[in-house]
């Protein structure tokens, strides 16, 4: 999660430190290490989507995937089934497994759901935590961070009693280790929580960006170990974190706080930090060569383009607002789908915009890339498809799937796996699609 629906009231006497003007300087963020953590990166699985935004962390599907262009509840539909509670967790696609994180409101109950992949019966269900939820803005749920998988064990991010708590359970619905992460109580509005966690190597990276001090930290992926954490600025954003290799090293970048910032994954300490987007960003940071996009919302609108090297040279900013949605970007270009529906097409090396395209929103679930063709959602249910082509708007089909979409899809071999919810009679039923020829 990613990050889903958390649309902030546009009031700016919220104690957020909501002003119009970025800081002038970034102060250095504190880190207490704790252990030495493995180097290498960790690479998902051929033919799984086994964390938020897929095998790349870019929401690019593998090479070589198809996949039909129209669909229904019935047409190129290979399997459906229901899905207990209420969550905008998205698909995580691991082994024999579909997974995902969900709640049970009334009850209190926040638990990971498993279905088998071929056939889409639940395998099991194991709860994880009871009581304590926290109000949440009624776009959000309790269960909205996507769940990570290495292979062999499964971890998720859940809050509650004011405060995160990371478990690690086995393939078989298994509780294996669970790790209380640190405080998480928003001041004066709960929004609920979002970040999905991100996995490198031998660790397990969690984000939590509040007003009373947020942090990003570390920990061991085997044993629930601490192995690093660094102070985040004291405001409220709800970004999930994530890797890659730009700039010729491996860095975490994170949006939100006023800042878009890297990090050292093996030891947690602030690469850099350039001032931009706005306080609260829920998207997740993208790239193209050596420059990385992020995109914010609240207070302000702004998207932003920076230089990854080190250098901290923006490359270019404009005044679009991708809030809670992550953008696209594919062979020198950015896509976007802003809240308000309205796509665009902007070059990454000046930020010119080459196209836009009125279609529909608001907008909370972030884009797929397959082939050379673009699947977005709507929170309607309304999926987009187009192709990732600078030179013009070129839509390929719209198909409609659900009453309400907020979690992203998940692509693997050959399969679209789409959490959807249905109005039946006045009463709300998640469903998990799987799609395919």
């Amino acid at each position: 999660m990613i990050c889903r629906g958390l649309l902030l009231l546009a009031v700016c006497g919220l104690g957020f430190g909501c002003a119009d003007g970025v800081p002038a300087e970034i102060s250095e963020p504190e880190t207490q290490s704790f252990t030495e953590p493995e180097a290498a990166p960790l690479e998902t699985p051929m033919g799984d989507w086994s964390w938020w935004r897929g095998p790349n962390r870019n929401g690019k599907a593998a090479d070589g995937q198809t996949l039909p262009t129209s669909w229904s509840t019935s047409k190129n539909v290979v399997w459906k089934t229901n899905v207990p509670g209420r969550g905008h967790s998205s698909p995580t696609v691991t082994g024999s497994l579909v997974v995902l994180a969900t709640a049970d409101e009334s009850a209190q109950t926040q638990s990971v759901i498993a279905f088998d992949r071929k056939t889409g019966k639940q395998k099991w269900i194991t709860e994880v935590s009871q009581g304590g939820f926290p109000k949440t803005h009624r776009k959000n749920t309790h269960a909205s961070t996507t769940v990570a998988s290495d292979g062999e064990r499964l971890f998720a991010t859940f809050h509650h009693h004011d405060q995160l708590t990371l478990y690690a359970l086995d393939f078989e619905g298994n509780k294996v280790w669970k790790r209380d992460v640190g405080p998480y109580a928003p001041r004066r509005y709960e929004y609920g929580y979002a970040p999905s966690p991100l996995l490198f190597g031998s660790l397990i990276v969690v984000s939590a960006d509040y007003e009373k001090g947020g942090y990003i930290t570390a920990f061991d992926r085997k044993t629930g170990e601490p192995v690093w954490k660094t102070e985040r600025p004291e405001m409220l954003s709800f970004s999930s974190p994530v890797i890659a290799d730009v700039g010729g090293k491996e860095q975490i970048f994170l949006s939100g706080c006023e800042m878009v910032a890297s990090y050292d994954p093996k030891t947690g300490q602030q690469n850099w930090a350039v001032p931009g987007t706005t306080m609260a960003t829920c998207g997740t940071v993208v790239w193209d060569g050596d420059a990385i996009i992020a995109s914010g919302g609240y207070p302000k609108s702004e998207t932003i383009c920076v230089k990854a090297d080190g250098s901290k040279k923006v490359l270019w900013t404009n005044r679009q607002k991708c809030y809670e949605q992550s953008l696209m970007a594919h062979e020198g270009h950015v896509y976007a789908l802003t809240d308000k529906g309205i796509a665009y097409c902007w070059r990454v090396s000046d930020g010119e915009e080459l196209w836009r395209e009125r279609l529909s929103g608001p907008v909370s679930a972030s884009p797929v890339l397959v082939g050379d063709t673009i699947y977005q959602a709507n929170e309607k249910g309304e999926m987009f498809i187009f192709k990732a082509n600078p030179e013009r708007y070129e839509e390929v089909a719209r198909v409609r799937l659900g009453d309400e979409s907020f979690a992203s899809p998940a692509v693997c071999d050959n399969r679209m796996y789409l959490r959807v919810a249905h109005d039946q009679g006045g009463r709300r039923q998640e469903v998990l699609y799987c799609i395919g020829q």
